[in-house]
């Protein structure tokens, strides 16, 4: 654990970016946990994104992790069997949540952002994510005060296999001189995108929706890989742009980011040579993979 979150802190502070300070408060002799480091990896990234955006005029984010055990009052509260639990919290100085947005902050498709900002999966996704590996989620916060998620997970005692940190760079030697166009609507995932490629040696374009896209495709640009969400907006779909792609640049490579339940149709349309899918919520790491794949 004390490994992936080493391993995560230079694309967090990336992700976050200047507006915003972020201190790592590091445990010795963290205990294991039995979970999906991709989705804890997929988590904080929310997490410290949603913090960002709670800050737009700056402040700080403080993660912080613990051994922490749980005694059988304390654990009725949380609604998890006593026991001892690795305790990782993620703190922010932004405007805080309001109490109707704090008892809906776990409701899919719930956000206060702006249309075309948010999807409001975040929260939720963190909260299936925390109780699919026996343990919960909770969320402290007041309105121009800041807003505290704390994840606690089941300690894991026995063996375990050893995790290496987290690596978010793929073939930087590959990568250079090749230009990616990314689409996605949501500005958060578009811009986390961005960030990771532009730091693995690609020149990174990006468009919010299929027309925008397809224009700079038309205007003569040498694109190596098209990476579009499925569900865009103003009238074309994420496989429709790809088709629209392929007939102004023909096998272009394409990697489609989007939901389970897309990706299934997407995959029902059988997909082209060239064609891939990478399922939201995905990590840093499973990204680099399926470039470095598909180039």
């Amino acid at each position: 654990m004390t490994l992936l979150i080493a391993g995560l802190e230079d694309l967090l502070r990336r992700t976050v970016g200047g507006t915003a300070q972020i201190d790592i408060v590091k445990t010795a002799g963290l205990w294991a946990a039995n979970i999906d480091a991709g989705q804890l990896e997929n988590a904080l990234l929310n997490l410290c994104i949603n913090a960002r955006d709670a800050m737009p005029d700056g402040g700080g984010i403080t993660i912080e992790t613990a051994n922490i055990q749980l005694d059988e009052l304390t654990a009725r509260e949380h609604e998890l069997p006593a026991g001892e639990y690795l305790s990782i919290c993620v703190a922010d100085t932004g405007c805080g949540m309001s109490p109707e947005t704090l008892r809906r902050a776990f409701e899919p498709f719930y956000t206060t952002k702006p249309t075309g900002q948010g999807t409001g999966l975040g929260l939720s996704m963190i909260y299936g994510f925390a109780r699919q590996s026996g343990g919960q989620v909770h969320i402290v916060s007041e309105v121009d005060r800041g807003t505290q998620v704390t994840m606690l997970l089941p300690r894991h005692i026995g063996a375990i296999d050893q995790v290496e940190p987290v690596q978010d760079t793929c073939d930087v030697h590959g990568a250079a001189g090749q230009t990616v166009l990314v689409v996605d609507d949501e500005s958060s995932i578009r811009q986390l995108v961005h960030e990771f490629l532009s730091d693995t040696g690609y020149r990174v374009i990006d468009a919010v929706d299929g027309p925008s896209a397809l224009k700079l495709l038309e205007s003569g640009t040498d694109i190596c890989l098209l990476i579009t969400d499925v569900g865009l907006p103003n009238g074309m779909n994420g496989r429709q742009l790809a088709d629209a792609a392929r007939a102004v640049t023909p096998g272009l490579k394409v990697l489609f980011i989007t939901g389970y339940a897309e990706s299934v149709a997407v995959r029902s349309g059988q997909l082209e040579h060239g064609m891939q899918v990478l399922t939201k919520p995905f990590s840093m790491q499973g990204l680099s993979v399926k470039i470095a794949q598909m180039i």
